[in-house]
């Protein structure tokens, strides 16, 4: 076995443990980081972030730029699209990280299908995965600008880590080249089901199980009232102790992923998060998110800085992780 492939089993051998209700403490500060005058300011950012991110690998950006209009109309049409009969959703199914699934991604954390169904736009992938006109005026245009919106303010932010890990400033943007038909950063609609009732003392039963993203960096909308994020510090992963981050659509959430922590020799934490389950007195509703994975180009190669590990590209990798939660299907 490979030392690329051994790695990739030690943070499947480390999820797989995740799956614990755990406690939770309210002493993580998930700091909020301004990108006002951003030009200006950038290396001042740069250092907010990196502090950030090096603490809880999670943080949330204010003054970044998107119109709260423009976010909620994403969440419009994302209900829109879930509201459709599952028939009609079916002819768009998930295949190679682009389209339509329904309670297919089993964690390793849990072994038991996240309670949600998604819907993933990946822009060279997408070919006829797109509803018609006739079944979703305007959603294709709406996405697209959406997608556009979430991937500029995710190259800003990847700027500033370029800069803290001795790039150039336009390292990660080139490594997220849209133009590429190798681009393979995601937009993913979510929606979480409603949770009966009596349902809602199983624990067993995740809307999303513990575990790290595969990608540089997550861009994460929540949208008002509609709770349940949670993130585990890595100070905190051998006691399991979750900290809440509470939806707020003024502000947007950001976390490191598994390749931006490769990409950096460990130095950017790429944490545990989950959604649990509302408890008892909690909103028990439908929960909508959308998540934009600033994923590197299938042909853009991770290459350690110090050779800690071995160089694999972004596509492999994202396959090997893929495998792992989808299974032989996808």
């Amino acid at each position: 076995m490979n030392s690329s492939a051994t790695h990739t089993l030690h943070e499947l051998s480390k999820e797989s443990r995740m799956g614990a209700m755990g406690s939770e403490t309210t002493a993580r500060e998930v700091r909020r980081i301004s990108l006002a005058d951003f030009e200006r300011r950038r290396a001042g950012i740069a250092d907010q972030l990196w502090d950030a991110a090096v603490d809880v690998g999670f943080f949330q950006l204010t003054d970044h730029g998107l119109p709260l209009e423009a976010i909620r109309g994403a969440f419009q049409e994302a209900e829109r699209f879930f509201a459709l009969p599952d028939s009609v959703k079916a002819q768009y199914p998930l295949a190679n990280n682009a389209g339509w699934e329904s309670k297919a991604q089993v964690r390793p954390s849990t072994g038991t299908a996240d309670q949600k169904e998604s819907y993933q736009i990946t822009l060279p992938l997408m070919g006829r995965l797109f509803p018609t006109e006739e079944e979703l005026p305007g959603f294709k245009a709406a996405m697209l600008d959406f997608e556009q919106k979430s991937w500029e303010v995710g190259m800003k932010v990847l700027s500033c880590f370029a800069l803290k890990l001795g790039f150039d400033e336009d390292f990660f943007t080139r490594a997220h080249d849209k133009a590429s038909p190798e681009y393979q950063s995601t937009l993913r609609l979510l929606h979480y089901y409603a949770i009966p009732p009596e349902a809602q003392d199983k624990l067993d039963l995740w809307r999303a199980g513990a575990h790290t993203d595969f990608d540089c960096l997550t861009i994460l909308y929540q949208r008002q009232g509609q709770g349940g994020l949670q993130v585990c510090p890595g100070a905190e992963f051998e006691k399991q102790e979750w900290t809440s981050i509470p939806p707020d659509e003024d502000v947007i959430t950001c976390n490191i992923g598994d390749m931006l922590m490769r990409w950096s020799d460990d130095r950017l934490p790429s944490n545990f998060h989950r959604v649990r389950n509302p408890q008892p007195g909690e909103y028990l509703g439908p929960r909508y998110s959308i998540a934009f994975f600033c994923q590197a180009n299938r042909d853009a190669l991770i290459e350690s800085p110090s050779g800690k590990y071995p160089p694999i590209t972004a596509g492999d990798y994202l396959k090997q992780r893929i495998a792992a939660n989808f299974g032989k299907k996808y």
